[in-house]
């Protein structure tokens, strides 16, 4: 009786079949819609260094053929036989994978499953439906595995581009467009001893391996009707040879949707002509013309923002689940729902709301730190480790108050964070550096250098502050309580330590300690014990949060 296998499980081979010839038969299906079933055969960095084991509708098969695509058949939309002990040892993984050949997203597909099947019996069973995706546009359905020994998983993991990003995504390339010959399905040629036997009029013994000689059909896609016997004939596909090098286009940065270039104007207060915007300097968009007098804006956008633009950094969005509109009376649970699904963009690091965030671990190659326990939700293949600081890196923590418990993220999935409803924002640095007091940071690229950093000051208990440094290339993710603002550096800019939230690392910053035996205010006195006062040269800032300690 075959195991049914549920998104994340995972066994040894040997535990679900003494064989080694194995049959792996895949079933999606959705109205209008036509798809490449593939597999890839990666190497131990999960990168397809060897093209020749891509395995798709172009190329059938590997060079020693262990890995074989043999058509529909049995009831199954695409089939593989997959020969464990001829694989060669450069090959770890295979990965199976199915997407989208045209316009359509997976959300739109009925019942499909993975299956394998060795000495006639179906051995293990993995099912998915189009509920659980939403835009994706392909899908990693189910990996083997080589862990000392040769294992399955039931990957089931949506992925937002098509064929080609998939592609792109296990390092392979893309060529030219090349309308490919129409194959002739496996059984036109006489199916393999492994293969289900063509139907008789007597009802013939089950083959010794491969898949069951009267297979079950699979359930009907959502609005197509049932299967005939008749053996339909395989689509010509219009998906584009892989050979060639794939670039896409960079995603927009958060807050600023994409837009063509525009002339340059004057630099604006507080940056430094000639240089490009940083983080608190961005060009703002030409002001829409104001509405006529007594008439309000329209429902869900800020006073004075362009239509269809995200709010900058630092400014007020109108509350989450009005930027749509809402559902007509009797619309259903469906369109309930709407306006509060995935947000998926493409990016790295993709805001869900003000206070969810994100991150695509397959995107940029390289782990994120985040918070120990900031982890809310995550889909795909996704390890969870403890990342410790070390000996030293404790005392000074303990010592300077400036100690995080992280956890290191790697693998390929995606993860969404958040932190008791605090305000998240991705701020993206390229080569710069950024000082944040380490209560503020929620979760950072591995890749940036971090390190604390000491506020000298006189008259204050212990003498100094100390904050923490990041520099790099990469993106750092800060909390806040409430929305914060953003104000550039003058030379009689002061802000109360307990607000200020982060700041350029090329700030001068003074401690100007006010302790006193009370907090009570008089004329020339702030009521606040510890003042930080800032300096710089134009085009240094800070960020105040609208919180009090």
């Amino acid at each position: 009786m075959a195991r049914e296998f549920q998104r994340g499980h995972k066994a040894k081979i040997s535990d679900l079949t003494a064989g080694t010839d194995l049959y792996v038969g895949v079933s999606i299906a959705g109205p209008g819609l036509t798809f490449d079933i593939s597999c890839f055969g990666l190497d131990a960095n999960e990168q397809l260094s060897d093209d020749r084991y891509f395995v798709f509708y172009n190329q059938p098969k590997s060079p020693e053929e262990s890995i074989q695509q043999l058509g529909a058949q049995a009831g199954d939309s695409e089939s593989f036989r997959v020969t464990l002990d001829r694989i060669p040892a450069g090959i770890h993984r295979l990965s199976f994978t199915a997407s989208v050949d045209g316009a359509g997203q997976m959300s739109q597909i009925g019942p499909g499953y993975i299956r394998i099947v060795a000495g006639g019996e179906e051995v293990v069973r993995y099912s998915f439906t189009g509920s659980e995706f939403s835009t994706e546009r392909a899908l990693m359905i189910g990996d083997f595995y080589l862990k000392d020994v040769w294992r399955f998983a039931a990957v089931g993991q949506g992925f937002d581009g098509g064929l080609a990003a998939l592609l792109k995504n296990f390092g392979g390339e893309v060529a030219e467009e090349a309308a490919p010959e129409q194959q002739v399905p496996a059984q036109a040629a006489g199916a393999p001893g492994f293969a289900p036997p063509p139907q008789a009029a007597a009802p013939a013994p089950a083959p010794s391996f491969g898949a069951p000689a009267q297979a079950p059909a699979p359930a009907p896609a959502f609005g197509t009707p049932p299967q005939h016997a008749a053996p339909q004939q395989q689509p010509v596909h219009s998906a584009p040879t892989m050979v060639g090098p794939l670039t896409t286009p960079p995603a927009a940065p958060y807050g600023q949707p994409p837009h063509p270039p525009q002339q340059p104007g004057p630099p604006s207060y507080g940056q430094v002509p000639g240089q490009q915007p940083g983080y608190g300097g961005q060009v703002p968009p030409p002001a829409p013309a104001p509405a006529p007098y007594g008439q309000q804006p329209p429902y869900g956008q800020a006073p004075g923002q362009v239509p269809g633009q995200q709010p900058a950094f630092g400014q007020q969005p109108p509350p989450y689940g009005q930027q749509h509109q809402p559902a007509a009376a009797g619309a259903g649970l469906a369109a309930a729902l709407q306006p509060y699904k995935e947000a998926p963009t493409g990016a790295r690091w993709t805001p869900q709301n003000q206070q969810l965030m994100r991150v695509d671990l397959s995107m940029g190659g390289q782990a994120v730190l985040a918070r120990q326990g900031s982890m809310v939700l995550y889909q795909g293949k996704v390890d969870f480790s403890y990342k410790g600081a070390g000996f030293a890196g404790r005392i000074v923590g303990n010592a300077t108050g400036q100690e995080m418990q992280l956890m290191r993220c790697t693998g390929r999935g995606q993860v969404f964070l958040a932190e008791t409803g605090a305000h998240l924002h991705a701020i993206e640095l390229q080569g710069d550096g950024i000082c944040v007091s380490a209560e503020n940071v929620l979760a950072f690229d591995e890749s940036l250098q971090h390190e604390v950093r000491r506020i000298e000051g006189h008259g204050i208990p212990g003498g100094a502050l100390f904050t923490m440094q990041f520099q790099g290339s990469g993106t750092v993710i800060v909390k806040t309580h409430g929305v914060p603002v953003v104000l550039p550096v003058t030379p009689t800019t002061f802000a109360d330590s307990n607000a200020i939230v982060a700041w350029s690392a090329a700030s001068q910053v003074i401690i100007s300690s006010q302790v006193r035996l009370r907090r009570n205010a008089y004329p020339g006195h702030s009521g606040e014990t510890v003042n930080l006062q800032f300096r710089g040269a134009p085009g240094n800032f800070i960020v105040v949060q609208p919180y009090e300690v």
